[in-house]
């Protein structure tokens, strides 16, 4: 029996990313040491897999940072899934 493959979808929606985030028990986060004024390297940190390099910030720091950069939030939308990458919209 084959899994089904679950294609990746791109999105720049603030609602669709925070809905998708929550949905995973996931919060807003950037890389410790690049908070350097400019909002630093955004991620998304899951609860129970906490990874210690990064610290939480609020949803309107990571948004602001997100447009800075012109990011797109690329994921996968599984019920399971938590793939994610930040890319240029470029």
């Amino acid at each position: 029996m084959t899994t089904p493959t679950l294609e990746a979808q791109v999105t720049i929606s603030h609602d669709k990313i925070r809905e998708w985030t929550e949905a995973r028990q996931g919060k807003p986060a950037r890389v410790k040491g690049t908070g350097d004024g400019n909002g630093g390297i955004v991620r998304i940190d899951f609860e129970d897999v906490h990874e210690e390099h990064l610290e939480p910030i609020s949803w309107e720091e990571f948004f602001e940072k997100f447009e800075a950069e012109n990011l797109a939030f690329l994921y996968q939308d599984g019920a399971q899934s938590r793939f994610n990458r930040m890319i240029n919209r470029d």
